[in-house]
């Protein structure tokens, strides 16, 4: 029975992936930095690998990865408004440093959208004029975070009764279990 629902999610996933007007495209990443204070921002879902992982990008001198870095531990959350479905996902974060997967990927990106990793200053820097942003010419700051999730939970809004199903990673294998709504 709960083959369905873990179906239902990896597709919804995988659209999200390669629909670019799929909810799943974007979804809200947590992280916890040594200040403990939960820091939460859209990421723009871009890989679902074949071994469950998932990836987005960024640039590296931003914060998330600094945060990453002082507590890999992470969430991902997902909302389907006309399916009424959410999936939250746990899971350890980790920065890609393998080159020749980062060259790749940056191969992958359109050249109008590598613009976003070639500026002069970090994100979140302050600016006096969104105008005058000065970008960088040949370099860039791109980088790639992948996500091991170790527990997923799906959570289907509908009547008579809501379904709520964790599946939580134990070595190689996925158990679940129904929740309480």
């Amino acid at each position: 029975m709960m083959d369905g629902f873990w179906k239902e999610l990896q597709e919804e996933l995988k659209k999200g992936v390669n629909e670019k007007e799929h909810p799943f495209r974007f979804g809200t990443f947590g992280t916890v930095g040594v200040d403990k204070l939960p820091r939460l921002r859209t990421v723009v879902l871009r890989h679902l690998f074949e071994n469950g992982h998932l990836c987005f990008y960024t640039d590296k001198r931003s914060k998330k990865v600094m945060h990453i870095t002082e507590n890999p531990n992470v969430s991902l959350l997902f909302y389907h408004p006309e399916k009424l479905l959410q999936v939250k996902i746990e899971g350890l974060a980790s920065v890609v440093t393998n080159e020749n997967k980062l060259q790749t990927m940056w191969k992958e990106i359109p050249e109008s959208n590598k613009k976003d990793y070639t500026t002069e200053t970090a994100p979140g820097s302050t600016l006096k004029n969104p105008d005058n942003l000065e970008y960088l010419t040949g370099d860039h700051f791109f980088c790639m975070i992948e996500i091991e999730p170790f527990r997923i939970e799906y959570l289907k809004l509908k009547k008579p009764h809501h379904i709520r199903v964790a599946f939580e990673k134990e070595d190689d294998n996925w158990e679940s279990e129904f929740l309480v709504p």
